[in-house]
């Protein structure tokens, strides 16, 4: 399971979402994730969804790394769909006592779903595509009004960024020490949800002095090459609106627009 999560990895390339404006690619995903929210219909939820889709059919990643990225939330998808099933209105399909089943709550739990897988996507195709270096430059640059406020923005976006970066090192570090305990005779499959956690714990100490460890080494290799914050710093690459951010703007212009008419004419989901 640890090995399916593909969060904060990067796949290098050169389709056309990598060569986005990092800065673009963040106020879309942003964007996109709004509208999955303010969506109140299955037909602009499909223009949102359409938009997404484009964008992972041209980020050329290959799209089992993206299914497989939705594999770790299959349980809260499931369990979400389930629970939202049964608080629908109108006439039931089916009673049980108090439980009971409309179209409309089958509608709701489709509806709810689509959304997770939806946000899951959107966010993926960012960090496929998106760099850790990318991430830090275009995060620092969307929050620089905030340095008048004197909030130390490029600290901020580099602990994002180091954050999202260490996630699958630690996750692979997780299934290292794992296979490690099993093979001297660790059971941590069999029992009770009390049981399994406390087989965890021969897990979760390790685990924990190689993330600080790491921190400590991370750190020390920082202060080596004189990084001492944003203060002062340029930018070997200066990052500029090209070409492309203006086509994929115009595209968004015109899916924001259908999406608009959409929730408008059909106001309710169900």
């Amino acid at each position: 399971m640890l090995s399916d999560v593909t969060i904060g990895q990067f796949f290098p390339g050169k389709s056309v979402v990598h060569r986005c404006d990092p800065r673009m690619k963040i106020c879309l995903v942003i964007f996109s994730i709004v509208l999955i929210f303010v969506a109140r219909n299955f037909l602009s939820l499909a223009a949102v969804i359409g938009f997404i889709l484009l964008s992972v059919i041209l980020s050329r990643v290959p799209v089992k790394l993206y299914l497989k990225s939705l594999k770790p939330i299959l349980f809260i998808l499931i369990f979400t769909a389930g629970l939202n099933i049964f608080y629908g209105t109108g006439d039931p399909i089916w009673q049980y006592g108090f439980l009971r089943i409309t179209m409309n709550g089958i509608l709701n739990s489709i509806f709810i779903s689509i959304r997770i897988i939806s946000l899951i996507l959107a966010s993926c195709v960012l960090t496929f595509t998106t760099s850790p270096t990318q991430l830090t430059d275009g995060i620092e640059r969307l929050l620089k009004p905030l340095t008048y406020l004197r909030v130390p923005v490029h600290e901020f976006a580099m602990t994002m960024t180091i954050a999202l970066r260490f996630v699958p090192t630690l996750l692979e570090e997780t299934d290292k020490i794992m296979s490690a305990q099993k093979a001297r005779g660790a059971d941590m499959e069999s029992g009770g949800i009390i049981q399994r956690i406390r087989a965890l714990i021969p897990v979760l100490i390790p685990l924990f002095i190689s993330a600080f460890r790491r921190a400590f080494d991370l750190a020390t290799a920082m202060e080596s090459r004189c990084y001492h914050g944003g203060e002062g710093r340029t930018k070997m690459k200066i990052l500029k609106i090209s070409g492309i951010d203006f086509v994929i703007l115009v595209m968004t212009g015109l899916m924001f627009a259908g999406f608009l008419v959409l929730n408008i004419m059909f106001p309710s989901a169900m």
